[in-house]
């Protein structure tokens, strides 16, 4: 027997097969770990790191924000309504009408803010308004603000404002008893709504906003008291302290008028003469005076 004997046939094919079994082995664990790394359609952010591809990438948590349709803040924060939504009649008028928002005191060049976010949809000077902006928001509720003594240079028509932006200041432009803020709330048909039912509030959805509610109010006039009377008012007042005196404009002659009382006279002397008077007394013709005279029928 040789010191180096061959393997036989029977224990070469058992070698080979072994030698397979490893090699299926080794491809596996590189498959596998191929796997693991990053597809070609990796997406690197701007450090450089490796993300998952967009088409299977987890949408973000959702915040408390996103559960918000609108949210109202107070346009002048910290101050009083001194006026409220509803009938009211002012000084110079003669019975009471819709004041169709929320007046708000405040001082001269007090800032004035968004109610909500939105855009702006107006800014300018308008009637009674004087200078004012509008602001359009979330299911088409617009929100005013009249009565300004300024405007902010960059608020115009188009701009996208959030909550809190800064709007305009405290004035008292357009018919105004004062410095002070008159704020509107309006629904898609430009119905007055009541502020009240939504400063200082949030709205998920739009079934949660009170518009049938908000467009209700009392029937009872409340008198509204005024330190200052506009100019444009102070000819109604002094009309409603006198009360005017009309005067008809004579369209006759005096020949006419004597000719229409003569007609008037004879008239009543045939009236008087055909009906006898109660108690015996009938009626004869009329005296100097004017007077019909009569006689005692025995």
């Amino acid at each position: 027997m040789s010191p180096n004997p061959k393997p036989s046939t029977k224990a070469r094919s058992r070698l080979a097969a072994e030698a397979a079994i490893v090699a299926t082995a080794g491809l596996c664990a590189f498959a596998v770990a191929h796997a693991s790394l990053p597809t070609a359609h990796a997406i690197l952010t701007s450090r450089g790191a490796p993300t998952a591809p967009a088409a299977v990438k987890a949408p973000p948590a959702p915040t408390a924000e996103d559960d918000v349709l609108i949210a109202f803040v107070e346009p002048v924060p910290g101050h009083a309504v001194v006026s409220p939504f509803g009938l009211r009649q002012l000084p110079w008028e003669g019975n009471g009408r819709l004041h169709e928002g929320v007046d708000i005191s405040a001082d001269n060049g007090v800032p004035v803010i968004a109610a909500a976010d939105g855009v702006v949809v107006e800014a300018g000077t308008k009637g009674g308004y004087g200078r004012y902006v509008a602001v359009r928001h979330a299911e088409r509720l617009t929100t005013f603000y009249a009565h300004l003594g300024a405007i902010d240079p960059a608020v115009k028509p188009g701009l996208a404002v959030a909550a809190g932006t800064r709007l305009g200041r405290i004035g008292s432009t357009g018919t105004s008893t004062g410095p002070h803020l008159h704020f509107e709330i309006r629904d898609a048909q430009r119905r007055p709504l009541d502020p009240s039912m939504f400063l200082g509030k949030a709205f998920a959805e739009a079934g949660d906003l009170p518009l049938d509610k908000a467009k209700r109010y009392s029937g009872r006039v409340r008198m509204a008291y005024v330190s200052f009377i506009p100019e444009s008012k102070r000819a109604l007042m002094d009309a409603k302290d006198k009360p005017a005196t009309f005067v008809v404009r004579r369209t006759t002659t005096d020949a006419q008028d004597l000719a229409e009382a003569e007609r008037n006279l004879q008239g009543q002397i045939r009236d008087t003469a055909k009906r006898e008077k109660i108690d015996g007394m009938k009626d004869l013709s009329i005296g100097p005076d004017g007077r019909p005279r009569a006689q005692l029928s025995l």
